[in-house]
């Protein structure tokens, strides 16, 4: 209970825009990591970063919606922690090799990914990392999934956008939080232009621009602004 009302107390003093932030730094307080982030899940092809700690922390989110994996997809997937403790050594390096490599080259060398949420739904992820290898023990553990547990709660809690009335996990995570908090809007926008370029659905769409992401060396949201500004064309194969 103490690590839920330190996170408590963190959110307490500051205004709604900055409970975000404020949570994830107090959960880099808590713990032995460098940084930490927080993402929402609405499907496969929406997510949202609610806040980050640090601009590395944020890039990491960024650098796993754009692949489609890594821990984070993973902690989504299996809606289990999942954690990795040398990203430059196997298993890690092996299980996501081309995160592992963008990861390290950011200077993180540890992540660990634990799900929001409540039963077997996962809503999204608190992510944290670190710049030097190794696990978290038992302790910290215990201490990282009462953290997870506040950070699902706060974000439970958040107001209902466009008339909805609860939390909804399978709507569309767009449709809870205004654009500029999303950080994606861009990355919706095109996928929209695309399904219509291509007659295709939002998982093909996202994945043709995922591709072209990592083929470039750029991120997704990056190629979206592209699309959106009609410099760049997806044409049907």
């Amino acid at each position: 209970m103490r690590v839920i009302e330190s996170l408590a107390a963190a959110a307490a003093g500051v205004d709604t825009q900055q409970a975000p932030q404020a949570l994830c730094r107090a959960c880099v307080g808590l713990l032995p990591v460098t940084g930490a982030s927080v993402s929402i899940s609405g499907g496969p092809t929406v997510r949202a970063t609610w806040c980050a700690s640090d601009r590395v922390a944020a890039q990491l989110a960024e650098a796993q919606y754009t692949l489609g994996d890594g821990p984070c997809q993973t902690a989504l997937d299996v809606a289990a922690p999942v954690l990795a403790g040398d990203l430059a050594a196997e298993p890690d390096s092996r299980r996501w090799p081309v995160f592992a490599h963008q990861a390290l080259a950011l200077g993180a060398r540890a992540v660990f990914s634990l799900p929001l949420g409540v039963g077997g739904a996962a809503i999204g992820t608190l992510d944290l990392y670190r710049d030097r290898p190794g696990g978290l023990s038992a302790d910290e553990l215990s201490t990282a999934l009462w953290a997870r547990d506040a950070v699902t709660f706060a974000v439970m809690d958040l107001p209902p956008r466009h008339g909805a009335t609860e939390w909804v996990p399978e709507d569309d995570v767009a449709s809870w939080l205004d654009a500029s908090e999303t950080g994606h809007s861009e990355v919706y926008q095109a996928m929209g232009i695309v399904m219509m370029r291509l007659r295709a659905d939002p998982e093909e769409a996202l994945d043709r621009m995922r591709a072209r992401a990592f083929v470039q060396g750029r991120t997704v949201t990056e190629v979206a602004r592209d699309v959106v500004a009609r410099r760049l064309t997806f044409r049907p194969e």
